[in-house]
């Protein structure tokens, strides 16, 4: 709690050095300013009370849409201190406690103050000014200092928000930064034209005009709300169906969540963007979820070496899996890539004796990552093998079980050293005893 306190103090020091530099740039305002600045600050009291939850315990709002048309229209200290007042009123209002409540206020400050700075140093006027004009019109008159405007207040708050986060829970800032906020980043570009409509509106017809437009304002907050919320149903189905498979098999305890970590690590040393990497990760964290068949469950459980007919069996658990991701339509595109996570490169593998590039993408990233895995956990006849083993293994297979252009990129790849920073990551009890190869250790 002190770390938090601290954080908060830096942010609250930072804030009011921000709003004293708005105010030296232009300490003057007039009433147009002012009257703007109150109306869009009953507007912005109303986006803040539609707050939705995000994954790591922050809340989002389309609060940023009012603020950034009220910096718009007033970009000087007249906008900060309507920012701050009205953040103050839903403060009060709120159930959180005081350091949050104070947090709030001074992290929303310090970005709009960011924000009005960046605009006025790149020239940009009171959009009042320009009430003559359309919307085209002045869109290209501010349109760069407007756009610079909303990436600064976007940035600001998102990473003052993941910073506290990750101080209150000595997480990776940027990880924290990434749950909560990537996945939104492409609607708060698709929200900032509303924010300079509402703006505009205001400036060509006043309050009545804006509020006509302030409707699609709850839209825009429906579409937050519901992205977020399947999104966060999706993950906890898909990690409560995998805590659900791994509770059969004790010895694979965290299996399917390291597999998927790894994945992702390869896949971004094969510089996919972050959609792929996002696939590849769930299509990770499912590729074993066919083994809660019945027929399954007696293998797990034996602690002996397989039977060739038990391992024949076994082989099948990649089609089962397959079939169970095909059931959920937002899951298909990813049955493939599940279907083959165990085909080699030389056609060795299973279920399919696929080859080369006949085997997805997707496959061969978790068939690495499965492997990686398998290697880096201890087992009854022997220790977990470390970064130089893992090295000598890869390379020893590329070719024959691996791809041999991943290996060659992830071995070249920072991205290689971090697949062993997680020690926490490898808490599984040792997997059953078998007399298998390099291969089949997956």
């Amino acid at each position: 709690m002190n770390r938090v306190r601290l954080y908060v103090s830096g942010v609250a020091l930072g804030a009011v050095a921000a709003a004293i530099c708005v105010y030296w740039t232009a300490p003057m305002v007039d009433a147009g300013s002012i009257r703007a600045a109150m109306w869009m600050s009953g507007l912005s009291v109303f986006a803040l009370l539609l707050v939705y939850q995000l994954p790591a315990g922050a809340g989002g709002s389309i609060g940023f849409i009012p603020f950034t048309a009220t910096a718009l229209l007033s970009p000087n200290w007249i906008a900060v201190l309507a920012v701050s007042v009205t953040n103050i009123i839903t403060e009060i209002i709120s159930t959180r406690d005081g350091v949050k409540k104070v947090f709030n206020v001074v992290q929303m400050s310090l970005a709009t103050s960011l924000a009005v700075l960046s605009y006025t140093l790149l020239g940009g006027k009171p959009l009042l000014q320009y009430s003559g004009m359309s919307a085209p019109q002045a869109m290209a008159t501010v349109g760069v200092p407007f756009s610079v405007m909303v990436i600064v207040f976007v940035a600001v708050n998102t990473m003052a928000v993941s910073g506290a986060i990750a101080t209150n829970d000595s997480k990776n800032l940027l990880k924290v930064w990434r749950q909560n906020h990537l996945g939104s980043l492409a609607y708060d570009v698709l929200a900032s034209p509303v924010a300079f409509l509402l703006a505009w509106c205001y400036a060509r017809f006043g309050a009545f005009g804006a509020l006509v437009l302030a409707l699609p304002l709850l839209g825009v907050r429906q579409l937050y709300k519901t992205n977020r919320q399947l999104e966060r149903v999706n993950q906890e189905l898909l990690e409560l169906m995998v805590k659900a498979i791994e509770a059969r098999d004790p010895y694979t305890s965290g299996h399917s969540r390291r597999v998927s970590h790894y994945a992702k690590l390869i896949a971004r040393a094969l510089g996919l963007n972050s959609r792929e990497i996002e696939r590849i990760a769930t299509a990770a964290l499912l590729h074993d979820v066919g083994k809660i068949h019945e027929i399954y469950a007696p293998i797990l459980r034996k602690p002996d070496k397989l039977t060739a007919d038990e391992w024949a069996v076994m082989q099948t658990h990649p089609i089962k899996s397959a079939e169970l991701v095909s059931t959920v339509s937002q899951l298909r595109d990813l049955v493939s890539a599940v279907r083959h996570h165990h085909e080699n490169w030389d056609g060795s593998g299973y279920p399919d004796g696929l080859a080369g590039e006949q085997i997805p993408l997707g496959s061969r990233v978790v068939l690495i990552a499965d492997t990686i895995d398998a290697m880096t956990t201890d087992r009854p006849y022997r220790k977990a093998l470390g970064e130089v083993q893992v090295r000598s293994e890869l390379t020893k297979y590329r070719g024959r079980q691996f791809d041999p252009k991943i290996c060659d990129e992830l071995l070249a790849s920072p991205m290689f050293g971090l697949l062993f920073a997680s020690p926490a990551l490898r808490d599984a009890a040792p997997s059953r005893t078998k007399d298998i190869s390099v291969a089949q250790l997956a």
